[in-house]
């Protein structure tokens, strides 16, 4: 990445959406702005997890103004990710539908352990380095985040439905603080998050950091009211309780450092701190200056070297994980990027994302045959479309499932992606790279080209006369996917000369 380049992370969360716009400079970000707006999306959803029309249109209008601050930024500048509310909302594709085309960029719904390490990454690279052990705690919304790592690599992830806004709901729901209330919020926090205790005991860490949200809000009001700086104590945490306690009601607290934007949450944001202080035995809290957004921020860094990606990682563990043929892979993976090349002949960044995407679908293909050979490709998608993969947002995993979905048989079930020209020109190389490779040996590919007339949606793979006698299973085969394109958008033909 060239140094002085402007980078945006948009955080969308359930509590609050936040821009961070950086200036990337020899490896690290110099902040640039940072705009913050209460939009408290996660109190919209209803019982049958719809978002509200009212949150729908808070959203909407905050990625407005994001807009506008964003003109002229490039679209590999900027990147925005979805938390826990979206993960959960029903129709959330309403609301990204529109949200998308008010940002003028997409947005991905990312899941709770992808969250996980980009919280890690935020926090870790704006501490000093160290080979401690660390614990991270974000607690967001509607989620908390629990990382365990050192330097900068996360060694455990996980993400737990329980956060500010959802236990101020659930338990604060009138605003009304009581020791009962506060009792039955911390027990039923600790009862989501008991099971972390065998992922994250004491001895796996030797220093804990709490980043963004509750901790800060929390850490504000404990500074101000002279505790230490930068860290939060159990100690502090109770007497702070206590303040809730004598206030009776969050109208009615009056505690300096407190924001207003925070009164709502605060009783959720507090219970669901205290159960998780004292069910992991943390003493003191330090205050981590990292977030999500910096970890987006650096992620998009790092997703430019294609050594330090983690999809790539990902990738490969997932294909261990199923014990997938991998001389059979990178066979299918050399021949179909071949085949890709000769459709967008460009060079630039476009061209290596999507030949990276191609890479990681072809190493992936036959993951569906651990399940089973019968449908595996289905089996694949499937895999593809639940899996925790670090590093992918949901709809990037969704889009390479596809690919491997449609890897053989009928292609009706693609018909809304076959509109793209670059999802089809993808899906072609890669059905006809495992169609070459069909005997598991290298094929020969002299004097086979693939060509595509984009306007007229038509695929032409063409071969000498020679070629085809020598390999008459291979041609069979070709004339047999000519039938499969015929019901769709595209055409493609298979020719001798």
């Amino acid at each position: 990445m060239n140094h002085g380049t402007l980078l945006a992370a948009i955080d969308l969360g359930s509590n609050s959406f936040r821009l961070e716009i950086g200036r990337y400079d020899h490896g690290q970000i110099e902040r640039i702005e940072y705009l913050k707006e209460t939009v408290r999306q996660g109190n919209g959803l209803d019982e049958e997890r719809n978002l509200s029309q009212e949150a729908m249109q808070r959203g909407w209008d905050c990625l407005a103004r994001f807009a506008e601050r964003l003109s002229g930024f490039k679209k590999n500048q900027v990147r925005a990710v979805a938390t826990q509310t979206l993960r959960e909302a029903k129709n959330r594709d309403v609301f990204l539908k529109r949200g998308c085309e008010i940002l003028g960029f997409p947005i991905e719904v990312i899941a709770g352990t992808e969250e996980a390490r980009l919280i890690y990454q935020g926090v870790s690279h704006l501490l000093p380095h160290s080979q401690e052990k660390r614990l991270v705690v974000d607690i967001g919304g509607r989620s908390t985040e629990l990382i365990l790592g050192t330097g900068t690599q996360a060694s455990e992830t996980a993400s737990f439905r329980v956060g500010s806004v959802a236990w101020s709901m659930k338990y604060f729901p009138t605003g009304e603080f009581t020791e009962q209330t506060f009792y039955r919020a911390e027990i039923a926090a600790q009862a989501v998050l008991e099971e972390a205790l065998n992922q994250y005991p004491r001895a796996a860490w030797t220093a804990a950091y709490g980043a963004s949200g509750t901790v800060g809000a929390v850490a504000d009001i404990l500074q101000t009211a002279g505790w230490p700086e930068g860290e939060i104590s159990q100690d502090g945490l109770n007497w702070l309780t206590k303040c809730l306690l004598r206030a009776g009601h969050a109208d009615r607290v009056r505690l300096e450092g407190m924001k207003e934007d925070r009164r709502a949450v605060i009783g959720g944001g507090v219970s669901v701190l205290r159960a998780l202080m004292e069910l992991l035995r943390i003493e003191k809290l330090l205050v981590a200056q990292g977030a999500l957004r910096h970890g987006v921020l650096f992620d998009m860094v790092e997703r430019e070297d294609e050594t330090s990606d983690a999809r790539d990682v990902s990738v490969q563990r997932l294909a261990q994980k199923f014990a997938v043929d991998a001389a059979q892979s990178q066979r299918v993976q050399q021949v179909a990027a071949h085949l890709f090349q000769q459709l967008a002949p460009a060079t630039g960044p476009e061209l290596m994302r999507a030949m990276r995407k191609l890479g990681w679908a072809a190493a992936l293909h036959e993951v569906g045959i651990a399940v089973s050979h019968s449908d595996y490709h289905k089996h694949g998608a499937y895999i593809l479309d639940n899996a925790d993969m670090l590093g992918f947002s949901m709809p990037e995993l969704h889009r390479l499932g596809l690919l491997v979905l449609g890897q053989r048989g009928k292609l009706k079930k693609l018909d809304s992606s076959l509109e793209s020209n670059s999802f089809t020109k993808l899906l072609v190389s890669l059905r006809l790279a495992i169609i070459l490779c069909h005997a598991r040996k290298n094929p020969e590919m002299q004097g086979c080209h693939l060509s595509c007339h984009d306007t007229k949606r038509t695929f032409t793979l063409s071969a000498s006369s020679a070629w085809a006698t020598q390999h008459p299973q291979s041609a069979h085969l070709l004339r047999q996917e000519s039938v499969a394109w015929q019901k769709t958008l595209w055409s493609f033909d298979f020719v001798t000369i």
